[in-house]
């Protein structure tokens, strides 16, 4: 093939899309329709609790429209990292809708499903063996990290994707992914330079981000050729840059030139972005690096503890100037009041929106001019009764105490809602972020076929 052609709907299975864009990518004879369906971003809850990122109402209303474009065409739709983490139940939940809406829309196709979740005996015998090296997390694996995660994937590379279109798959549903495998992999088993694959791969995953005005949800289309590919938006109002296409490649990379993945890197130092319509952007000369070992990135969440909160303004001036303080004696009140260890039982945490509340201690702006504050207490307990009972006496002792200054009597804080805390279920945090070396790219992410 001279040329192929690749349409991405959207950023995120559920965002939705503009059908009037959708159409107008079928009216190309695209080759191929890929969607990414997840991310780390929103952290470590949805691969630990096992739940979605976004609605499953939502990813089914993307996937019927998606699923008749296939029957349309006749060209495979993959869709990568289902359910949000790529583990189990996002996977089983992503295929269970794609079964209903086939019997109710009676499609017909073969559906391969790529599972991503890891055997921990393996992992700990991978460790043994030292496959398993530090990345983003500063500490070294141990067997410990393993054994208390609720689930463990692996982000897999492009080959999987590959061996999938080998067998005929018309729809494939992959667990966690490398985002731009989901689009370079017709285009590199077709034989194209698998650099420009996956550059443009990447640029295409969040979907109309790449162009102006910025949009997740929006389609953009993508056209590889011999030394090339082409970047284009199909929405009329939109349009890709030199700028646009050149800023979206480095969204998200801590280096300009270099980006990593599965098996190696591109390298982007002769990269060049031409203008080549008014709407459309041609990027030429990435290269593709193979790496001498082959690693896959590990992602592990592991359960903390539980969340109660409490949302409250504060507008008094004085308050504001003292809520530091304030915030410390609330601190030790609980401490010295309730049987609980803090550390061992409870975290205390306090998010001051309108002085540091985003930014946390690299805040740069030390001095306060708000003239209200949003405040949010925090605690995390080792049980949800223990969460509970430190955010409400927190509370009441941040509401009356009589801090420096105050001129009233009570009232320092001003609740958002009735009731004022909020019992909000597990916490999790990512206490796997790591690298496993492997020989086979292939076999451990298990690929089954069935007709539906």
């Amino acid at each position: 093939m001279k040329e192929m052609k690749v349409l991405c709907p959207t950023g995120g299975l559920g965002y939705g899309f503009p059908e009037e864009s959708f159409e107008e990518g079928l009216k190309r004879s695209p080759d191929v329709i890929g969607v990414d369906a997840g991310s780390t971003d929103p952290g470590p809850y949805y691969l630990g609790s096992g739940k979605p990122i976004l609605s499953w109402e939502a990813q089914k209303k993307d996937l019927e429209i998606l699923l008749g474009a296939q029957q349309k065409l006749h060209i495979p739709v993959i869709i990568g990292s289902a359910g949000g983490s790529g583990s189990q139940p996002g996977l089983d939940q992503t295929i269970g809708i794609i079964r209903d809406l086939a019997k109710e829309r009676n499609f017909n196709f073969k559906l391969v499903r790529i599972a991503s979740d890891m055997d921990k005996e393996f992992l700990k015998s991978s460790l043994n063996d030292g496959k398993i090296r530090t990345f983003e997390l500063p500490k070294d694996l141990t067997t410990e990290d393993i054994d208390s995660s609720e689930r463990i994937v692996a982000q897999m590379g492009i080959e999987p994707y590959i061996e999938a279109l080998k067998m005929g798959a018309d729809v494939i549903v992959a667990g966690r992914s490398y985002d731009p495998a989901v689009f370079a992999a017709l285009p590199m088993m077709g034989g194209f330079d698998p650099g420009l694959a996956i550059h443009m791969g990447k640029i295409l995953e969040c979907g109309a981000m790449a162009a102006e005005p910025t949009a997740g949800a929006d389609c953009i289309f993508g056209t590889i050729r011999e030394d090339h590919f082409v970047i284009e938006p199909l929405n009329r109002k939109r349009k890709c840059t030199v700028e646009s296409v050149a800023a979206h490649t480095l969204y998200e990379k801590e280096s300009p030139v270099k980006l990593f993945l599965p098996g190696g890197m591109i390298d982007l130092t002769e990269t060049t972005f031409d203008q080549f319509s008014d709407r459309a952007v041609r990027v030429a000369k990435t290269k593709f690096v193979k790496s001498d070992q082959y690693t896959l990135k590990l992602e592990g969440s592991k359960k903390v503890g539980y969340r109660s909160i409490f949302i409250a303004g504060a507008k008094d001036p004085i308050l504001i100037r003292e809520v530091d303080n304030l915030t410390g004696i609330v601190r030790k009140n609980v401490e010295s009041e309730l049987s609980y260890s803090p550390g061992d039982d409870y975290q205390l945490v306090f998010h001051i929106y309108g002085k540091n509340g985003v930014m946390g201690e690299w805040e740069s702006a030390k001095d306060v001019e708000s003239h209200e504050l949003g405040i949010v207490g925090e605690a995390v307990g080792r049980t949800q009764e223990i969460a509970h009972a430190v955010c409400t006496f927190a509370h009441g002792v941040m509401l009356h105490y009589p801090y420096e200054g105050r001129k009233a009597t009570s009232g320092n804080l001003a609740f958002l809602y009735s009731p004022s805390d909020f019992d909000l279920g597990e916490v999790f945090e990512f206490n796997i972020y790591h690298l496993l070396e492997v020989d086979d790219p292939i076999s451990l992410f298990p690929i089954t076929l069935e007709d539906v």
